[in-house]
C-alpha cells in the first residue's frame, strides 16, 4: 500500500534518489521491522486494558512443585496484537502484488482464525481446554493441503512445478527427491508439525516469542538469498523471482515479537494465547515451504521440535506403552522448573540455544 504510493512517486518525481530508497527489500525490511515494533508499543498498553475489561484472562494451573497461580488474571489473547502489527506493517511495505505475500496474508488469515476460536472457547468456558485436538490437527492438514494445491498449481503458484515439486535439505545444493503431487501431503505434514510445535512451547513468559522471531530473521535471510538473483547463483540456490518480498515479512514478524517481548517478558503482562502460537507456527511453516527450507526449521527451530518430542514421547510412548514417565511433565520446560530453576533462568538459557541454533542454521548458506 505505502510501497505502491512511494514507488509511484518515485516514478513521477523529478528528483527520485529519495524515493528509490523504498524499492530496496533491504530498506523496506527494516522499515517492517521498526513499524511493526511501534504498533506494538502504541497499540499493547490500551488492548491489554480492553482485555482486562472483558476478562479475557490466563487461567491458573498447578503440577506438584511447578504452579502458575501468580499469572491469574493475565491478560491473553495477545496474538491479536502479534498480528496486527505484522499484518500493517506488512500491508505497508510489502508489494501486495506479489504471490508469496498473497499466500502469506491467507495463512495469516486462517491461523487466526483458528486461535482464535481456540482461545474463545477457552475464554467461553473458562476452561484451560479450547478447540479439540482433532479439529485443529484437520484444520491445519486442510490448510496444509491448500497450501499444497496452491503451490504445486501452474497457474496459482509463484513458482514453476518442476521446481515445486522438488524436496531439497540443508547442506545439500541439489535437491534430494521429487515428490510431484504426493508433495502436496508433504506441506499438510510439515503445517501441522511446525504449527503444534510453536503451540506446545509457549508455556512461560516471552519462551514462544524469541525463538519465533530468531526463526523469522533465519528465513527471512534466505529468502533474500533466493530472490536474488546474484546471490542465488553465488550460494547456489534455486533463483525464485519475487521472493525477495517474504524478507520483508520476515521483519514485520522479528519487529512485531520484538515488540509483544515488551509486554509478555517476566512478569508477563500478556500472553499470546493459542491465537498467537498457532498463527506464528503456521506463518513459519508456510514460509518454510515457500522458500523450500522445510528441513531447515530443524535446525533453526530446534527449541521448537525438543520441546514437541519431549511431549509426544511422554504422551504416546513412555505413559501408555512403558507405563512410566520419560520427565516429570511435558513440554521439557517444566521439567527444568520441577528441577528447581527459576523461569527467568529457563526461558532466557532456551532464548540462548535457540540464538546458537539459528547461526549454525545459517551455515547452510555456504556449506552446500
Amino acid at each position: 500500500m505505502l510501497y505502491a504510493l512511494l514507488n509511484w512517486l518515485h516514478e513521477i518525481s523529478v528528483s527520485p534518489s529519495f524515493f528509490r530508497l523504498f524499492g530496496y527489500i533491504t530498506f523496506r525490511s527494516i522499515l517492517a521491522a521498526v513499524t511493526a515494533f511501534f504498533i506494538c508499543l502504541i497499540v499493547g498498553p490500551p488492548f491489554i486494558r480492553y482485555l482486562k475489561r472483558l476478562h479475557i484472562e490466563d487461567i491458573a494451573w498447578g503440577y506438584g512443585i511447578v504452579q502458575t497461580q501468580g499469572k491469574t488474571g493475565t491478560p491473553t489473547m495477545g496474538g491479536f496484537l502479534i498480528f496486527f502489527a505484522i499484518g500493517i506493517s506488512s500491508l505497508f511495505w510489502c508489494d501486495l502484488t506479489n504471490r508469496y505475500v498473497q499466500i502469506l496474508f491467507f495463512a495469516v488469515i486462517w491461523f487466526c482464525i483458528l486461535g482464535f476460536v481456540d482461545d474463545f472457547l477457552k475464554y467461553r468456558h473458562k476452561s484451560k481446554t479450547g478447540l479439540k485436538a482433532k479439529y485443529k490437527l484437520i484444520a491445519q492438514c486442510m490448510f496444509g493441503i491448500l497450501l499444497g494445491i496452491i503451490y504445486l498449481n501452474p497457474v496459482l503458484s509463484p513458482v514453476e512445478y518442476e521446481f515445486a515439486r522438488l524436496l531439497y535439505s540443508p547442506f545439500l545444493k541439489t535437491p534430494v527427491a521429487d515428490l510431484g503431487l504426493g508433495y502436496a501431503i508433504f506441506i499438510a505434514l510439515t503445517v501441522t508439525a511446525i504449527s503444534n510445535s510453536v503451540n506446545l512451547t509457549d508455556g512461560l513468559d516471552g519462551l514462544a516469542v524469541v525463538p519465533s522471531f530468531f526463526v523469522a530473521a533465519v528465513y527471512g535471510i534466505f529468502a533474500y538469498v533466493v530472490g536474488n538473483y546474484i546471490l542465488a547463483d553465488y550460494f547456489l540456490f534455486e533463483y525464485l523471482p519475487g521472493s525477495g518480498e517474504i524478507a520483508i515479512f520476515c521483519s514485520a514478524i522479528f519487529g512485531a515479537g520484538m515488540g509483544f517481548l515488551w509486554f509478555n517478558s517476566y512478569p508477563a503482562q500478556i500472553f499470546m494465547g493459542d491465537l498467537g502460537s498457532l498463527g506464528l507456527g503456521g506463518i513459519l511453516a508456510t514460509i518454510a515451504v515457500l522458500i523450500k527450507q522445510e528441513f531447515l526449521f530443524l535446525i533453526a527451530g530446534g527449541i521448537f521440535v525438543v520441546e514437541a518430542a519431549s511431549s509426544l514421547l511422554q504422551r504416546y510412548i513412555y505413559i501408555p506403552i512403558k507405563g512410566r514417565r520419560l520427565l516429570f511433565r511435558a513440554p521439557l520446560h517444566h521439567t527444568f522448573q520441577h528441577r528447581g530453576l527459576a523461569e527467568t533462568k529457563v526461558v532466557v538459557r532456551f532464548w540462548i540455544v535457540s540464538a546458537i541454533l539459528a547461526l549454525i542454521s545459517l551455515s547452510a548458506l555456504k556449506i552446500r
